[in-house]
């Protein structure tokens, strides 16, 4: 993992060896939205380069890029996570089959880790390694 910059000028260079060019307000507010270690909220048309400065930043830092893609119609159970149902479903059926009878056991294991598909927000707030 690369280190972070440490100023505006250093932000500007990391995002020209990622081939982006960036002004300097925008390389100010990069700098520091990772000095602060805050996040920071990019609106504009499609191709402006939103995404691509989320690429940049990802490649030249080493770290990992965790993309939501917002469309209308967007809900919590698609940013944030869903539940494996036919994973859960199988899970029944064999519990059924073994003759298991601790509902409460079954229940908690349904609803772990092991059926959770996590989406992108919940990604982003889990600690990384």
């Amino acid at each position: 993992m690369t280190e972070l910059p440490q100023s505006v000028d250093a932000t500007s260079d990391l995002l020209r060896s990622g081939d982006y060019l960036a002004n300097r307000s925008l390389a100010t507010a990069l700098y520091l939205s990772l000095s602060l270690g805050r996040p920071l909220f990019l609106e504009g048309e499609a191709g402006v380069g939103k995404t691509e400065i989320a690429k940049v930043l990802s490649e030249t830092l080493g770290r990992k890029l965790l993309r939501l893609q917002c469309y209308e119609g967007l809900d919590v159970t698609t940013a944030v996570y869903e539940w494996n149902y036919s994973r859960q479903m199988v899970e029944i059926r064999m519990a059924e089959a073994a003759g298991e009878r601790d509902r409460d056991k079954l229940e908690a294991d349904l609803f772990g880790d092991a059926f959770l598909i996590k989406r992108p927000l919940l990604q982003a707030l889990e600690v990384q390694p």
